[in-house]
């Protein structure tokens, strides 16, 4: 299935959804959102993928993990791999911490449980366009325990303090924008750092950084 409208907004949203129910309530809810679009609703990934051959891309999927044929977290890393400046936000029913670290890993900016509020799910993509990560709060600590348990060697990345300092900001999802703020300076030396960061980790995303901080205690 694929819906489309014409009003113009701020932020635009894809929804792939299997559920019909709550594909109609996610879209309808968003586009009830002042400055939110869902231009296309979706049944799968396959879908999806194809409408990216001839659609401009969203800033923002909204994506479920159980899908039939491909799954969300394989739709994540075919998703990034052709528009990787998308955010992806997981919707699903199950809070299991294996399958959040897989949707992390895979790059996904951000999950939700499906029985998150309206306002959350609207709070989500506010969160991750500003450059934080969305998460309910039990996932994440569920994150933070199950990497407590792997106990790897610290690795030696030579970081600058306000680097480190940086980092731990980003692993409690701050913006790029209130990090300028705590620490008083502009958001290009912001962003300089995280740059960085980025390249002295040796990843590329905001899940990326999270998984290594954790792994290897750098926070």
């Amino acid at each position: 299935m694929s819906d489309q409208i014409n009003t113009v907004a701020n932020i635009s949203l894809w929804l792939v959804e299997d559920n019909r129910h709550f594909q109609q309530t996610m879209f309808s809810l968003i586009n009830e959102s002042d400055g939110f679009e869902c231009a296309f609703a979706f049944d799968s990934c396959e879908e999806a993928l194809e409408k990216l051959k001839n659609a401009a891309p969203p800033e923002v999927i909204l994506l479920d993990i159980g899908l039939k044929g491909m799954n969300g977290i394989e739709g994540v890393k075919k998703f990034k791999e052709i528009t990787p400046a998308t955010h992806i936000i997981m919707l699903t029913i199950q809070d299991d911490s294996n399958t959040v670290f897989e949707a992390l890993c895979a790059g996904a900016s951000g999950y939700l449980l499906k029985d998150s509020s309206p306002e959350r799910v609207i709070e989500s993509v506010k969160e991750v366009i500003a450059g934080g990560v969305s998460m309910n709060a039990h996932i994440a600590k569920k994150i933070v325990d199950m990497f407590k348990q792997l106990n790897p060697p610290k690795g030696n990345y030579r970081l600058t303090e306000r680097e480190k300092e940086i980092l731990s900001f980003l692993v409690t999802g701050l913006s790029k924008k209130q990090i300028a703020d705590k620490l008083f300076i502009s958001f290009h030396t912001v962003n300089t750092h995280i740059k960085n960061i980025y390249e002295k980790l040796h990843v590329n995303t905001r899940a990326g950084v999270i998984s290594k901080a954790f792994k290897e205690k750098l926070v």
